[in-house]
């Protein structure tokens, strides 16, 4: 079930109900299709305690989910202060990865879900930060669940076409994960699909703005101890509005004007929209409440 937040009435605006039919399913990684979020958290804890640092605390590892490796790891270093240089902290953290991410499984409800869809006609893509040697030792072993998406619809993040500086919170993979769909459709001389028409599946927080600035609906499964981490901010989360992406003020202010009679891409969403909900398991997933029929 939904989990449900009350909100004051003076952040609500009307919410949208006449959404059309999802074409499109759009999907992240870790920690939404496999427990892989819980695998890095391991590992990173493993040096931790080597240099006799604290465990990797949710506070700080809320901000590296969903993000480009470059950026996360900025934030890690600067949170865990660790006496070795950061060549030989990914080193060490390469070692326990090849030897961990082979483990991953996949989450409540996934398997389930994928089939369902690709049953229904559903187009689907996955579009994850991860790079291309992680994304094979975690999904080698779970082929029969990734066999749902087809090559030319993954999009990993050392994709050459996301430009340098834009994975999430930026909506860029999101927009791309869609053109790989809607570039078999042209060739195939089929209708597009629009943003209104995808449907995103998100775990993080950078995830979830991305998607709303996608223009896209949005679906976020957070992991039990982020939900917890942002418990009475949910809301927020769900209008991609946290803060994750800063953009110069009169981008924004340009976003807002063109974005004045309805959704923009670029732009991210308000409270209460309507485009966006919470749910914390992907299990029993309500189909008919987005026009997928299964």
């Amino acid at each position: 079930m939904p989990h449900q937040t009350s909100v004051l009435p003076e952040d609500m605006i009307s919410p949208v109900r006449d959404f059309p039919k999802v074409r499109a399913c759009l999907f992240d990684m870790d920690g939404l299709l496999i427990d892989s979020e819980d695998i890095y958290t391991f590992c990173n804890n493993v040096i931790l305690q080597q240099f006799g640092r604290p465990c990797l605390p949710w506070t700080i590892k809320a901000q590296l989910q969903g993000r480009p490796a470059p950026e996360s790891a900025e934030i890690f270093h600067a949170w865990a202060q660790l006496p070795i240089s950061r060549e030989e902290y990914l080193l060490k953290q390469a070692a326990l990865q090849r030897i961990n991410f082979p483990t991953t499984q996949p989450l409540p409800g996934v398997a389930g879900l994928l089939a369902n869809l690709t049953a229904s006609g559903t187009h689907i893509a996955l579009a994850t930060s991860s790079h291309a040697v992680n994304f094979k030792l975690k999904t080698a072993h779970l082929q029969p669940l990734f066999s749902h998406f087809a090559e030319r619809n993954r999009v990993l993040g050392d994709d050459i076409r996301i430009p340098k500086g834009k994975g999430k919170p930026a909506p860029d993979i999101y927009l791309l994960a869609l053109k790989t769909i809607n570039d078999e459709l042209t060739a195939q001389g089929q209708k597009e699909i629009t943003p209104e028409e995808c449907l995103v599946f998100e775990d993080s927080v950078p995830g979830v703005e991305a998607g709303r600035r996608a223009g896209m609906r949005v679906v976020w499964c957070p992991h039990p101890e982020l939900l917890k981490i942002y418990r009475g901010r949910e809301h927020e989360v769900l209008a991609g509005i946290t803060g994750m992406l800063r953009l110069p003020d009169e981008v924004e202010q340009a976003l807002d004007e063109s974005g004045a009679k309805g959704r923009v891409v670029g732009r991210p969403g308000k409270i209460g929209d309507g485009w966006a909900e919470l749910l914390i398991t992907l299990k029993g997933f309500p189909y008919e409440k987005y026009g997928i029929e299964v």
